[in-house]
This record gives structure tokens, C-alpha cells and sequence, in this order.
């Protein structure tokens, strides 16, 4: 198994999965490949061909997150790598686990994002040699469309899920969102036991805001995807418990949503519970479902005992009595001495709306 330990926080947080997945019995042999500045610094690239070759060769891969300069720098690791390995389907469950952390404890939504083409994949140029201007190229094709659209509703269809909704700009984008929503339309005639409906990405962060619960599977463009994923992970308890996992048509790679943080790095306190989670995924591609739902399960138990929870899970919003922060190591011995010992037999509690409750921002996770 390919593990890519990432920048920042990044081999913290990996190192915490790590620990949980040797609790769950499972036998992984890692595979561990620098990309990002570590990579920089050993071979003068961010993304080596041995990390694409590792991927290539294992299938399937853990990575953490990889810091991407803002404005300047090299061009993101994890764009260059959806695009060279066509991982084209971003997947981003909400699922609320923070307790009390959120106004919206049954939140269970899947935004899944188109991620090789549209406005965030990178194509631009300045127009003008003074550099004054500059331009993005959109560019949205049939054949994209059509593959993330079917796999949402294959999504949908092996999950039970209940509704698929697309979410573009065609009033205004008349050309690239026209050609996703008539992909969306014309797709949707395949899957007629399957609700699907449509909305606009303003109106679509309104409802999402007002009444989430309506709301299942969410497909969409790229930029779309990745402003409304954040916007469900805020809702589920914020990017602190935010997985995600990238599928091509052979590659997986899972990943959480949130960034490096390199100004927390070496410091012991991020919350691991994303990469954790992304752990989760990575288990129930793999068909470890008992592992997997182990692992659900005793994260859930430990947010919600608040005994051994990083710095962002103890603060006010998330909880109404004082809690000493743990550190992102013990949090993971904590989870992986829960793994054995759930019970899942049992259905899971689910957490009480609390008048008032908000998520708590946590810096170390926005960089």
C-alpha cells in the first residue's frame, strides 16, 4: 500500500492512521513515498515519478495533505496528481461525528466532484505581457461529464442513497454548465428509481445552509465540488473530520480534505480524525467493511466521550464542559484501543442538535 506521509502536519496525521490501522488486525505493508516540499528537498520535484510508479503498481494509497503555495510557487501536487493518474472522481462524505460540534447532527451527504477538467485544473495565462490581466479556461467536456455523473448515481444505487442532485451555473455558463446539465438529464433517464433534481451552486450554498437534511448525493464541477465539500464538512463538524478519497478507473487514493498547516508541524496537536477516516474509506474499497465500520465506530465513541480529543474537539461549540486537549498521537492510541472492543451489534448514537452549538474553527486546519 502506497503511503504518502505529505507535508506539515501531514506525517502526524498519517502516522496516527498508521496506529490505528495496525488495531483493526488488518494486514497493510506500507509503501512510504515523499511528494510536496519533502520531495522538493530530496529529488528537486514536488511529485517524483516514483510516487505516480508506487501508485501505479500498489493500486491503492493513504496520503496526507501536501501544502500548495498561495498566489506563487510550484502548481499543486494534488492536481497534477488527479490529472496524471485520471483520478477523476472526488468523493467527500459529510457525516456528522463532532457531537456536539455541530447544528446539524444528522448530516450525511456526498459531494461528489469532477476532479480532471473545469476552472480549477489549472489551465491560465496572462493575457497581456504587463501582466494586468489574466484568464482561466473552463473547459468541460462531454465525455468528463458523463463519467462523474454515471459513477454518482452507481454511487447512489450500491449506497441506497435516496436522491442525486447536480449542481452547476447553467443560467449564466451557458456553454460549459449547459453541456454538465444535459449530461446530468440525459444520465439520469438511466436511473429512473433514482430521484434526481437539479440546483444552481448560489442556491445550492443557501439550502445547504437552511436545511441540509434534504439533501444526498451531490454532483458537480470541479470548483463547485471543492467550495461546496467544505461547506458540508462545516455543517458535519468542520475539515478537523473531514475525509475524502479520489477513484480512477483502477486507483484509489485517500486523502483528508483539510491542508498541511505547516505552522502546527512537529507540533503533536492536530486532529487526525480526517486521515483516520480516510482510512475508513481506504478499508471499505478494499472490502475490510468490519475493520472500516471499527474504525466509524470508535472514532465516534471517543468525540463523543471528549475524554482524549485534540485542542479544536475541546474547545467552546464543542463541548459545554471543560476538556483538556490531547495531543493528535494519544487521540490515535485512544481510537485504535477503542477499535478491538466496539460493539457493532449495537447501532451507533446519534448526537443531539444543542441549542446554540456551532463548530468551532480550527486554525491548525486551514492553511
Amino acid at each position: 500500500m502506497t503511503l504518502i506521509p505529505g507535508d506539515g502536519i501531514g506525517p502526524e496525521v498519517t502516522g496516527a492512521a498508521q496506529t490505528v490501522a495496525a488495531a483493526t488486525g488488518v494486514s497493510i505493508e506500507w509503501e512510504s513515498i515523499d511528494a510536496g516540499e519533502r520531495a522538493i528537498q530530496a529529488t528537486g520535484t514536488p511529485l517524483p515519478d516514483a510516487v505516480l510508479e508506487s501508485i501505479r503498481r500498489n493500486k491503492v494509497a493513504l496520503k496526507g495533505p501536501i501544502t500548495t503555495p498561495i498566489g506563487s510557487g510550484f502548481r499543486s501536487v494534488n492536481v497534477a496528481l488527479r490529472q496524471q493518474l485520471d483520478l477523476f472522481a472526488s468523493v467527500r462524505p459529510a457525516r456528522a461525528i463532532a457531537g456536539e460540534g455541530t447544528r446539524f447532527p444528522e448530516t450525511d451527504l456526498i459531494v461528489v466532484r469532477e476532479a480532471t477538467e473545469g476552472l480549477y485544473s489549472g489551465v491560465e495565462h496572462w493575457v497581456d505581457r504587463d501582466h494586468t490581466a489574466a484568464e482561466t479556461v473552463n473547459v468541460i467536456t462531454r465525455k468528463a461529464s458523463d463519467r462523474i455523473v454515471r459513477f454518482a448515481f452507481e454511487l447512489a444505487r450500491r449506497q441506497g442513497r435516496r436522491r442525486v442532485t447536480a449542481v452547476h451555473k447553467a443560467n449564466i455558463m451557458k456553454t460549459t454548465g449547459a453541456l454538465f446539465q444535459t449530461a446530468f438529464r440525459e444520465m439520469a433517464k438511466n436511473y429512473p428509481t433514482i430521484p434526481a433534481d437539479e440546483r444552481l451552486v448560489d442556491n445550492m450554498c443557501m439550502q445547504l445552509a437552511k436545511k441540509p437534511e434534504e439533501y444526498d448525493v451531490i454532483v458537480t464541477t470541479n470548483l463547485f465540488g471543492d467550495i461546496l465539500s467544505d461547506l458540508c464538512a462545516g455543517l458535519a463538524g468542520g475539515l478537523g473530520v473531514a475525509p475524502g478519497a479520489l477513484y480512477g478507473d483502477a486507483i484509489a487514493v485517500f486523502e483528508p480534505v483539510h491542508g498541511s498547516a505547516p505552522k502546527y508541524a512537529g507540533q503533536d496537536k492536530a486532529n487526525p480524525v480526517a486521515e483516520i477516516l480516510s482510512l475508513e474509506l481506504m478499508l471499505r474499497h478494499l472490502n475490510e467493511t468490519e475493520a472500516a465500520d471499527r474504525i466509524w465506530r470508535a472514532v465516534w465513541e471517543t468525540i463523543a466521550e471528549k475524554k482524549v480529543v485534540t485542542y479544536d474537539l475541546a474547545l467552546p461549540g464543542y463541548t459545554d464542559r471543560p476538556v483538556p486537549p490531547s495531543s493528535c498521537s494519544a487521540m490515535a492510541r485512544e481510537i485504535a484501543r477503542k477499535v478491538p472492543l466496539v460493539d457493532l451489534t449495537q447501532p451507533a448514537p446519534r448526537p443531539t442538535a444543542r441549542s446554540g452549538a456551532r463548530g468551532a474553527i480550527d486554525p491548525s486546519l486551514e492553511a
